[in-house]
Formats: structure tokens, sequence, C-alpha cells
């Protein structure tokens, strides 16, 4: 009798463990906020129409730089009237303009992101909508309107006439916005938004909507990118990130107008100390704004600028970010308006040097959000990252032209590995480095 019952009970156990969902081995885990290596996609780059299955196509040659999340920028139908063809003008928020395919090639590329170990996150613009929005001629008390005229305005603060300003006093709106939010969380997928004008819509709204959007997740995490730089984006709207526009422009002041490199130091010192703990500062040397300007192997003199600069950029605090097309020097400006080509095989030897860079911040906690000890200098950015695990010295030249600075004493007479190259050296007493030259340093 006992041999039965124990033949029955070992049954009932295979029988469950056969039922359970299979785990599957290196099933996708979103990235924690100071461990992000960001990727920008400007679908409008990668092909003149259905450009997310062309963006797809290339998700090997994405991953190998090392990133481990995507940001799309909008994807949805383009307004019509008074419309400029931006992206950032949205008649429709559940849906995908036919340039760039459907919802199905959406969820395919959320798919493979996953598939590769790298989270997305959708662009979305929740200040403005376009003039043939539905909601303009349903909904017009959800804008806002000229008070002599009674007409619905322009975001006033802009100069952006092609799109509606929201009127975010209207309980209504918010609802719907946050409605059509939750669309892409539960019906797509996606990880998270970057959202666009994040100061210029109220923070209480924001605290109300990330709450939602965490709550439809359900045991997933996502990630929220605030395009801004308001203390309330963290303090009360819950996001995780935001943009280091004040960092940026101290490098332009630094690498463009010789002003110190302490500059730099500065600006990471005012950045950080007003931020709460565990949030996070998106670091950049170029974005679609800039560049629709000017590319970044440009804006920084030249390649060795533009690389010395992204150095200067991902390692003081991490919150990297790389824009689509940069890896391969793209060296013209990118009208993000209209499609632009880009020759993914172009300067393969930059894009190994992008790869290997976002390769150490992976790589080295120390780098990514290790102590840091900054040593001012006028022509060099010169500081330690160090933590348990790895000790590094990182010294920036951000001058076209050769400069040398003092090693300092606890570094003096280091045997150290060169990570730029992977050549070992012992220090002396000082560092001479050539015109836009790097060296990142590991003790040994």
């Amino acid at each position: 009798m006992k041999k039965v019952l124990l033949l029955a009970m070992s049954a009932i156990v295979l029988f469950m463990n056969a039922c359970k969902p299979e785990k599957k081995e290196g099933s996708f885990a979103l990235p924690a906020i100071d461990d992000i290596a960001m990727y920008q996609v400007n679908p409008r780059v990668f092909a003149p129409d259905h450009s997310l299955n062309a963006v797809a196509a290339r998700i090997d040659s994405i991953k190998a730089l090392g990133v481990n999340m995507m940001w799309v920028m909008p994807i949805y139908p383009i307004g019509v009237e008074k419309g400029k063809n931006s992206p950032y003008c949205i008649s429709d928020y559940k849906a995908i303009a036919p340039e760039f395919g459907t919802v199905d090639d959406f969820k395919n590329l959320v798919k493979v992101c996953h598939e590769h170990g790298m989270g997305i996150i959708l662009d979305w613009v929740a200040n403005h909508t376009a003039w043939d929005h539905p909601w303009v001629k349903e909904h017009p008390d959800w804008y806002t309107h000229d008070a002599k005229n009674d007409t619905v305005v322009h975001p006033l603060e802009f100069g952006w006439l092609d799109v509606a300003d929201l009127n975010y006093n209207n309980k209504d709106m918010r609802k719907a916005m946050i409605d059509a939010m939750k669309f892409w969380i539960t019906e797509v997928g996606i990880d998270g938004f970057r959202c666009d004008v994040a100061d210029g819509v109220p923070s209480d709204f924001w605290k109300e909507c990330i709450d939602e959007l965490r709550k439809s997740a359900g045991d997933r995490k996502i990630v929220m990118l605030a395009e801004g730089k308001r203390a309330d984006n963290f303090t009360t709207g819950g996001f995780d990130m935001n943009y280091g526009w004040d960092y940026k422009d101290s490098l332009l002041h630094v690498f463009n107008k010789g002003y110190s490199a302490e500059n730099i130091l500065a600006a990471d010192k005012a950045e950080y100390d007003s931020l709460p703990a565990g949030k996070i500062k998106l670091r950049f040397t170029t974005n679609h704004d800039h560049s629709s300007e000017v590319p970044p192997v440009k804006e920084f003199t030249n390649v060795r600028g533009s690389m010395a600069a992204y150095v200067a950029t991902i390692f003081p605090h991490g919150g990297a970010l790389i824009y689509g097309s940069q890896e391969v020097g793209y060296d013209q400006p990118i009208n993000f308006f209209k499609y632009v080509p880009v020759d993914w095989t172009a300067n393969s030897a930059l894009f190994k040097e992008y790869q290997k860079l976002i390769g150490l911040y992976n790589d080295y906690t120390s780098l990514r959000k290790g102590k840091m000890q900054a040593y001012p200098d006028k022509d060099i950015l010169l500081f330690e990252k160090s933590d348990d695990s790895s000790s590094f010295l990182i010294a920036v030249n951000v001058r076209d032209a050769e400069k040398s600075i003092a090693v300092p004493d606890a570094w003096k007479g280091k045997k150290v590995v060169n990570k730029s190259d992977d050549s070992e050296v012992e220090l002396g007493e000082k560092l001479t480095l050539k015109p836009f030259e790097y060296q990142i340093l590991m003790k040994k």
C-alpha cells in the first residue's frame, strides 16, 4: 500500500512540475536605473518606410554597442493641419503612422529588444497635440484657450505653431492621456516612456500618471525619463531620470570656448547635489535636437574631440546615451522631419571605439557609479572613479593641443592598464596627452 501511495505522490509531483511555466534561460530583466546605457532611435535614419522593421533588422549591431535600453522617437500618425511633418505633432495617441509600420511591427521590435536583453521606451508628447487630433473638435475644453478670443492656442512659450496646447486643468483630458499611455504598456509591452517637454506639464499630473502606469505594469518595472530639468520631475512627478542639459552646456563652453575644465566638474556637482537619491541624469554629447543643427564630430571640433567629450560625459556619473548615427560618425545635420539615409557601414573604427567605451561602462561598476575624486585643472579633465572592485584614473584632454598634468600623489609610481588601448604603463610625475586624447587608467 505504501508503495502505491509513494508512486501516486510521485506522479502528482511530476504532473505539477510539468504544468509549471517553463523558465527561459536569459529571459529579459529591465536594467537598474543607474546601469542604463541608452540608444536613441530616430526611425527616419533607418528607412524611408516600414522603418520599425529596419530598426529590428539592425538589432544585432545596436546591441553590439553594449546598450541595454532603446528609446524610440514618436511613431504615431502625424498631423497635417498646420503641420511641418514633425513626429512630435501627433494626431492619434493609440496608432502608428504607416511611414513607420504597424502596431504589430512595433510589437515585434519590442520582442526582439527583449530577446537581446534590451528594454525599450517610447517617446511621449503630453504637452500638445496636432491641430487635427480628434480631441480638438470633440473636446475643445481639453485645450488652452486665448482669453480674449476664446480660441485654442499653440504653446505660447514656444514658437510651435503646428501644435495645440493641452489644458491640464481639465480632469477628463488627464484621464484620456493616462489611458492612452497605458495602452502601450499593457497592450504592446513597452518598458516606459521618454516624456517630451516634461517641464511644460504640471508635476502633479506626472505623479498621477506615473503611479497609474506603474500599477498597470503589474510585476514589471518601467523606466520614466523626463525631457526637462525641473527638480519636481523627481520630488513630485516620480520620474527616474531627467536631462543633463546644464552638463552638456558646460561641455560646449569648455571644448569650444576655452573655459576651464573645472566647469565640467562644477556642472556635474551642481546637477547631482540637487538630485534625490536613486535618481539619474541622462548625459549626452548629442540627441535628435542637437544633431539637427550640428553632429558631434563637428560640434566638438573633430572626431577626436567628439570622443574626448563622450568620455567626459559618460564616466563621471553614468546615465549614458548614444544617438543612432553617432556611432558611425555621421557628419551632417539630421533633419528629423524627413528621411535622412545613414551609411551604417561607415567608420567601423569609430563604432568599435564607442563599443569599447560602453563595454567598459558596463563591465566596471566603479566607472558607472563609483565614488568620484576630482583633480581640477584648466586643460585636462582629471578624476578618479573607484569602488570595492576597481579604481580608475580618467584623464581627458579638452584641448586641440598637447597638454600635461601632474599625476596625483596616490597614483605616482603605480602600475596601471590603460583600458583605452590595453597597454600597461607605470605612472611617473606627469601625464602628457595628445590633442583631445583620453586615457582610462585602471590600477593593477
